[in-house]
């Protein structure tokens, strides 16, 4: 494998490059962005962690010796106590997240509305602009709900749109170029709503704690068998974790749409 001893890298971009097992020492990675990377087993000694900005998955992380994934998760729920219900153990607590979720959309939505059009096709610090953000959670609906709880083999609507990182798969959409209204992405979301309200509302204590049939057909989720329940929870935490990174890209928005008036 190459080394890089005294190299000048700066500016260099890395994407779905494998660097498992990579050493690193005496690298200055200030200023650098990560997104879609998996940091699952590695190890930091003498780091500098100053003013870093991380969103993500935490679990089992320790600085200084401490596990500061509960900590984390602990203030999160003590700001938002309706967090903590996105995580139900039974049918009930299930259909108590979902109508919390779409209250919560409900209100994202009209403030959405009331900017310019255009303005919700804009990224905000290289992130999925608004329009970009419904699009993907109609691709997480079909994913997981229409394909594998309902076993549909390719129910992906075309302006569905996947994670950035996922590999091209035949027959999965990736239209990054449309440009759809944000009515009709809305009405797209009403009716993936629909069909996960139905899911729900069916529920029951033996079909929560079932599996999945796999589908005979390639896609996404892959052809296997997973838990009804791990199914949903991916569903509930993809449109609760969406919802709040559109309301924080929506401040901004507001604030740039502000700045033009003035």
């Amino acid at each position: 494998m190459p080394d890089f001893l005294g190299a000048d890298l700066r500016g260099s971009r890395f994407e779905r490059v494998d660097l498992t097992g990579a050493q690193f020492s005496g690298v200055d990675l200030g200023g650098s962005r990560f997104r879609g990377v998996s940091l699952t087993g590695v190890v930091m000694r003498g780091a500098e962690l100053v003013d870093v900005d991380i969103h993500g998955e935490i679990e089992n992380l320790r600085i200084n010796g401490v596990d500061i994934a509960p900590l984390v998760d602990a203030e999160l729920n003590r700001r938002d106590p309706e967090r903590a219900k996105m995580r139900p153990t039974d049918p009930a607590g299930f259909r108590e997240a979902w109508e919390i979720l779409d209250r919560l959309w409900q209100g994202t939505a009209e403030r959405a509305r009331r900017l310019r059009p255009e303005l919700l096709h804009e990224s905000v610090d290289g992130e999925w602009s608004f329009i970009e953000t419904l699009r993907h959670l109609v691709f997480a609906t079909d994913s997981w709900i229409n394909r594998a709880v309902l076993g549909e083999p390719a129910p992906w609507h075309p302006l569905a749109l996947p994670w950035e990182e996922m590999p091209d798969i035949a027959g999965v959409p990736r239209d990054r170029d449309a440009r759809p209204s944000l009515d009709e992405v809305l009405e797209l979301r009403r009716d993936r709503a629909a069909t996960v309200r139905r899911v729900i509302a069916d529920l029951t204590d033996e079909s929560l704690a079932g599996d999945t049939v796999p589908v005979d057909a390639p896609g996404w989720p892959e052809q296997r068998s997973y838990p009804v329940r791990e199914c949903l929870l991916i569903i509930l935490n993809e449109e609760w974790e969406h919802r709040r990174y559109a309301e924080r890209d929506l401040g901004a928005l507001e604030a740039r749409s502000a700045k033009l008036v003035n």
